[in-house]
């Protein structure tokens, strides 16, 4: 069953925001920075392994550099994070929508 939640990571002031598949790894991930409200990440676990599968690196550190990096270990734990919360799936989809329009990428 998918999941979509946020968490904070008071270090970076970073809300972190996650579509999450039944296993707890990230399908989708966006990044938004708490002081301008700015996305920094908006990677899609689809999208880097089409291009893991068909592209080169180049192609690989292009998509790095605008839509960040997906998150790479088991979501385990999340809701211990702080102001850790389940948030809906249109939340989800308009936080995503909004981060990639800004980061310069299809929705």
């Amino acid at each position: 069953m998918t999941t979509w939640f946020r968490t904070y990571y008071e270090d970076e002031d970073l809300w972190l925001y996650f579509e999450a598949d039944d296993e707890g790894w990230a399908t989708r991930h966006v990044e938004v920075r708490g002081t301008d409200a700015r996305p920094v990440t908006a990677a899609s676990l689809e999208e880097v392994l089409h291009l893991r599968d068909h592209a080169d690196p180049p192609a690989m550190d292009r998509y790095e550099r605008q839509y960040g990096v997906l998150a790479d270990a088991p979501l385990d734990g999340w809701q211990t994070q702080p102001q850790a919360a389940e948030i809906s799936a249109e939340e989800f989809e308009q936080l995503w929508a909004d981060a990639r329009r800004i980061l310069g990428g299809p929705s």
